[in-house]
């Protein structure tokens, strides 16, 4: 509750998106539980993540999984060295097709059991209750505004918005309006047409380099900014030992900040870290 729950209330609470999953990976899957496994002898631990691990020389490398519509890897950008080299991704090769076909053939309960890429402590898959009946005292009403500070309406509480969000702002408009930033400062939403929502830069923090290696120059890359979001071609600028700067070819939309960027070459997923 503490290393996931909570991270979750707080960061919606100060008007982010945050990806709880992350979080769950580093502290729970590769932070209690390995060091539970290891306390009592084991030498490695095997999840069911479709992504894949690979030794190149000396290092470790993170891949994405071979079925490129359920690769996991986005969610695994926080795991370092000594994290890869004891674990096991043993159905990060094949489709998800295929590990189905396996669980039935070995008559498992599984088998048909349907996707999900809902948060687990939601039960009803519905983010918006959580906060209501979990953080209420976070759910204050404030003004909609568009981008020249036209007040066009009052929304329910910034938790409740995302940025991009098109549908279920509340208001009405000759021409889709999309949310494009919360003001935690003034509790303002600010909302515009689609035109003025895309950005080519974004700084992420708290940024993690799989191989151990900060990177001191800029290097190409591609950046994927959400988990089901398409990886984008940049350039990706140090800022500091923990900072990065990327900036995009065009412009994307939806850059939200508590959401992780996550960088690539290829197949390799390099690192990623915070969108600020």
């Amino acid at each position: 509750h503490q290393d996931v729950v909570k991270f979750f209330i707080d960061k919606y609470s100060a008007g982010l998106t945050p990806n709880p999953c992350l979080e769950c990976n580093r502290n729970i899957r590769w932070g209690h539980l390995m060091h539970k496994a290891l306390s009592m002898g084991a030498t490695h631990i095997a999840t069911g993540h479709y992504a894949r691990i690979i030794k190149n020389g000396r290092k470790w490398q993170l891949l994405r999984g071979y079925d490129n519509d359920k690769d996991q890897s986005y969610a695994l950008s926080m795991l370092g060295q000594s994290e890869l080299k004891r674990t096991l991704f043993p159905v990060g090769s094949y489709t998800k097709t295929k590990i189905r076909s396996l669980a039935s053939d070995f008559a498992l309960p599984v088998a048909q059991r349907q996707d999900s890429q809902d948060l687990c402590f939601l039960a009803d898959k519905d983010y918006r209750r959580f906060m209501h009946d979990y953080a209420p005292q976070s759910l204050n009403p404030g003004p909609i505004m568009n981008s020249s500070g036209e007040t066009l309406g009052e929304h329910k509480g910034l938790p409740l918005y995302t940025i991009g969000q098109r549908k279920g702002i509340g208001i009405s408009a000759s021409e889709p309006l999309y949310v494009l930033s919360k003001n935690q400062s003034d509790n303002t939403l600010i909302v515009d047409k689609l035109s003025k929502l895309g950005k080519k830069c974004l700084k992420a923090k708290k940024v993690n380099w799989i191989s151990g290696n900060l990177t001191e120059r800029k290097i190409r890359a591609e950046v994927q900014i959400r988990y089901t979001a398409k990886a984008e071609a940049a350039w990706i600028k140090p800022i500091n030992d923990n900072e990065v700067e990327v900036e995009f070819d065009h412009q994307i939309n939806d850059i939200t900040p508590g959401q992780a960027a996550v960088f690539y070459q290829d197949s390799v997923c390099l690192g990623g870290g915070v969108i600020d």
